[in-house]
């Protein structure tokens, strides 16, 4: 029997708000282990079979909670995650504990610490992409391959300015652009810095808010939008490639990275002029306190507002790559 579960079948249940167990062990085998998607969509678990005098191992990171069910078919250690957010990365990590005891004969205590110690002696050596940028690098990359049906794509690479440290994520013939993306139900958006909403002297800004959702198996990956992103300025604008592979790298993207997470448009984009959204203004400060006040960030809720007058029409129609 397999020692893990694809991820897209746990996303189909989630997403339906499904429960369903997977038996990992071989039936009569001890511990029997099994891979649980709770009912309501609310998270997933990892059940493992104590003996008599057993006891679960002590949760050491405050992101993992590790408690004890009993049912007519014994006593079961649950192991599971406080963050909803990290339920796709948590899923790796229960199949690399199940993997432990299944496969290897160790001990859920052993599974436990050593998978720990495994996950935090790579992510010391090596930094990952975390929730939040990932699905904002999607949605750049949906940007982008959309600006390239209105400017091509040459412009569009050339736009998108904010893996450079711009203020804003896109500069674009005529108008800026600043995007933010969140999996959330409602539109909110962290702010980053004094700066990021007020436009450049001559130059309109607008403010694009994109929602996302697991997708399940219509959804489209991260890696999915890169390659469709890749192909296109490959093929039309072959000279972009390496500014396209730049950006890239810069926001930490790359082939190797865990791919099988997959999203779809939770609502249409909203376009608002950013001159009209909910803002800090330190301008109302006495000078001598103003200066002393070196970073900025705070979020803002947009939800239910509608799209701006006279947009620019190069946003509408918006799908992922």
């Amino acid at each position: 029997m397999s020692t893990s579960v694809p991820w897209h079948r746990v996303e189909d249940f989630l997403g339906a708000g499904q429960a369903t167990t997977y038996p990992l062990s071989r039936p009569g085998a001890r511990p029997q282990v099994s891979y649980v998607v709770e009912h309501g969509g609310q998270g997933i678990a990892l059940h493992v079979e104590l003996g008599s005098r057993a006891r679960p191992p002590r949760a050491t990171l405050p992101t993992i909670r590790i408690d004890q069910l009993a049912d007519r078919s014994g006593r079961f250690a649950r192991i599971r995650t406080t963050q909803p957010a990290l339920l796709r990365d948590f899923h790796d990590f229960l199949c690399a504990v199940a993997d432990r005891i299944i496969s290897h004969h160790r001990t859920l205590d052993q599974a436990y610490a050593e998978t720990v110690r495994a996950w935090s002696a790579l992510l010391a050596r090596q930094g990952t992409l975390g929730l939040e940028k990932r699905i904002g690098l999607i949605g750049e990359l949906a940007v982008v391959h959309h600006l390239a049906h209105a400017y091509g794509w040459a412009t569009a690479v050339e736009s998108w300015t904010g893996p450079e440290g711009e203020e804003h994520d896109f500069g674009l013939p005529g108008y800026d652009l600043e995007l933010k993306t969140t999996s959330s139900e409602r539109r909110r958006h962290t702010i980053h810095g004094i700066a990021q909403l007020d436009a450049a002297p001559g130059r309109p800004l607008w403010f694009a808010s994109l929602q996302l959702t697991r997708g399940g198996a219509d959804g489209r990956t991260l890696g999915d939008c890169a390659r469709a992103v890749r192909r296109g300025v490959a093929e039309h604008a072959p000279a972009a490639l390496g500014t396209l592979d730049r950006c890239l790298a810069a926001v930490g993207w790359s082939e190797a990275l865990a791919d099988d997470e997959r999203w779809t448009l939770r609502t249409p984009l909203l376009v608002l002029d950013a001159a009209t959204l909910p803002r800090l203004d330190l301008a109302v400060l006495p000078k001598e306190t103003r200066d002393r006040i070196s970073s900025v960030q705070y979020a803002i809720d947009v939800t239910d507002l509608s799209c701006a007058l006279h947009s620019p029409s190069a946003l509408a129609d918006f799908r992922l790559p």
